[in-house]
């Protein structure tokens, strides 16, 4: 049975394989985000392993299997399952590597779109970019700021966002606490002051910050109120409010995000990443009922469920 929600959804918020990307763990070592060897690792991991099976029942997500052998197999359940709840385009903000992703996203081309998602701080990052966008098809660029070796303001990265500012696409960077339980509580590199000078110095560059900014909320909405390429998106379980100093809720980041910067800078996203969950229909459920119970005419909720994603991916000329 077909899901009738009344609107379009385009989700720009998606994970390929995330738990078995090579490229974003070599981020990691590089940031130093597993000190002390595999030893150490291993303890971390059992450590905060209870604190993932809690959340797990507590959504009623079932334990995550190992992925398909064949990324293809995987690829084409994806485009199933999206069909099945009624998606219509979906992007995949990590996927392996620019080239794995870009694969995945030519076996599905009428459904998923993908983004580049190597090391800004690589040699020829700027470069990469131009490739993965102009000669691979991909719509964006994902970076984790926590993992970075660097400010996102350094000038090093200069020639990285002037490609993308010259190439229209979006840059998703997630700002805040990076992984699950166990992971990067904040990052040396990547805050809200250094994102909002770089937005400042390319303002026609599209930035999207995931996760309503994580613990970054406060500050998050005054670079966006002072920054207008600044947008938020709004994927994952964003149960992170619950560890904030001051009482937050899932209704009072779309209305403070809503009243601050409007409609047309709030992106759609789920955080889909991994077999059995598959897409994650609660998510979009709950959004969607709230900004209808806080009444957003359906121009808005248009733009937020799939306007702005489409305008963001250049699906709308």
């Amino acid at each position: 049975m077909t899901v009738d929600r009344g609107l379009d959804v385009v989700d720009f918020h998606l994970h390929f394989r995330i738990g078995a990307d090579e490229t974003i763990r070599a981020c990691e070592h590089a940031a130093d985000m597993h000190p002390g060897g595999e030893h150490e690792r291993a303890v971390r991991v059992a450590g905060s392993a209870p604190y993932a099976r809690q959340w797990r029942q507590a959504w009623g997500f079932p334990d995550p299997e190992p992925p398909a052998e064949r990324w293809q197999d995987e690829a084409d359940r994806w485009a199933e399952e999206l069909r099945a709840v009624n998606v219509r385009r979906a992007v995949f903000v990590t996927g392996g590597g620019n080239d794995t992703v870009a694969d995945v996203v030519e076996r599905h081309p009428d459904l998923l779109l993908g983004f580049a998602h190597h090391d800004p701080y690589g040699a020829d990052a700027a470069a990469e970019l131009e490739r993965a966008v102009v000669e691979r098809g991909l719509r964006g660029l994902k970076l984790f700021a926590p993992l970075l070796r660097g400010p996102l303001d350094d000038e090093a990265l200069d020639p990285l966002w002037g490609a993308a500012q010259r190439l229209g696409v979006p840059v998703l960077i997630h700002i805040g606490h990076y992984g699950s339980a166990g992971g990067l509580s904040h990052g040396r590199y990547g805050g809200p002051d250094e994102l909002a000078r770089m937005a400042r110095r390319f303002p026609e560059l599209a930035v999207v910050v995931p996760h309503f900014g994580v613990q970054h909320v406060q500050d998050l909405l005054f670079a966006a109120w002072g920054c207008p390429n600044i947008h938020v998106d709004t994927s994952g379980s964003n149960q992170w409010v619950r560890w904030m100093p001051y009482k937050l809720t899932l209704e009072e980041l779309f209305r403070r995000c809503y009243e601050t910067i409007g409609p047309h800078r709030i992106v759609f996203g789920s955080d889909s990443s991994w077999f059995p969950r598959g897409y994650v229909t609660r998510y979009l459920d709950d959004q969607l009922r709230i900004c209808r119970e806080l009444g957003l005419p359906d121009d808005h909720l248009r733009a937020i469920f799939a306007g702005n994603a489409e305008r963001l991916l250049g699906l709308d000329d």
